[in-house]
C-alpha cells in the first residue's frame, strides 16, 4: 500500500510540474497567457498564427503559405518543450473564408499526412489581425 500511495504522489507532482515556452509576440504579456504549455508528457500549444519573428503576418493573402508558418511556429514551440510534430494527436484550425479549406488542407496534410491527428476546421469572422487567415492550436502527448 505505501508504495502505492508513494507511485500516487509522484505521478500528481509530475502532473502538476508545469513548463512554459513564450514565442515572445506582443499578445502574450497584453492577453497573459503562454504559446505553449507542457505537463507531464502532454502539451498544449495555443492559438498560433502565421508571424515572424517579429511579429509580423506572413504570407499576406496566402492562405497555403499562411498555414505552412503556423505549423512552423508550433513546431518550434514543440521543439523548446522537448516534442516534435510527430507527437501531436490534435489540431484545431480557425479559419476566416471556410471556402479555401483546400488550400488549409493541402499544407496541413504537407505536415501531417502521416501522423494523421485528430483534427477540426471552423469558420471564424476575424481573427486579431485582418491579414491573419488561419489560427491553429494543437496538443501533443509523448
Amino acid at each position: 500500500m505505501n508504495i502505492l500511495m508513494s507511485l500516487d504522489k509522484t505521478r500528481l507532482k509530475i502532473m502538476q510540474e508545469r513548463q512554459r515556452y513564450s514565442s515572445g509576440m506582443k499578445w502574450e504579456s497584453i492577453v497573459g497567457y503562454s504559446r505553449a504549455v507542457r505537463v507531464g508528457n502532454r502539451i498544449y500549444v495555443t492559438g498560433t498564427t502565421a508571424t515572424d519573428e517579429n511579429g509580423d503576418v506572413v504570407g499576406v493573402g496566402d492562405a497555403h503559405a499562411q498555414t505552412v508558418q503556423t505549423i512552423k511556429n508550433i513546431e518550434r514551440a514543440l521543439q523548446a518543450l522537448g516534442a516534435g510534430l510527430e507527437h501531436i494527436v490534435r489540431t484545431r484550425m480557425f479559419v476566416t473564408d471556410i471556402s479555401r479549406w483546400e488550400e488549409y488542407g493541402k499544407a496541413h496534410g504537407e505536415f501531417f499526412r502521416e501522423i494523421m491527428p485528430a483534427t477540426t476546421m471552423v469558420e471564424v469572422s476575424k481573427l486579431i489581425d485582418p491579414n491573419m487567415l488561419i489560427e491553429i492550436e494543437a496538443d501533443a502527448e509523448f
